[in-house]
């Protein structure tokens, strides 16, 4: 199954391409924003934002405690951990 799993984005890594660096319980990686960034909410505002990511992608922005629901009912399914270690095989090092 595919998840969207929160996350918090740590870094702006290339502005014109729209990538940034997320943390997912400890593990980052390098998603792209452009989903989430408008005129309102541009590229160098996402630092610190909540976001949901799927495959590569931040795909909204949610607030943390969303954030944290999410991840305690994807815990509980035993969904969570899969998407971590998918993650972490992909991860920024």
């Amino acid at each position: 199954m595919c998840l969207g799993i929160p996350g918090r984005i740590i870094r702006i890594d290339d502005a014109g391409r729209k990538l940034a660096t997320v943390d997912v319980s400890g593990v980052r990686r390098q998603i792209n924003i452009a989903c989430i960034v408008d005129t309102e909410h541009p590229v160098e505002s996402c630092v610190g934002d909540w976001v949901l990511v799927h495959v590569g992608f931040a795909m909204s922005r949610i607030d943390e405690h969303e954030a944290a629901e999410t991840l305690k009912i994807l815990t509980e399914l035993g969904e969570a951990q899969a998407e971590i270690e998918a993650m972490r095989a992909s991860a920024v090092h």
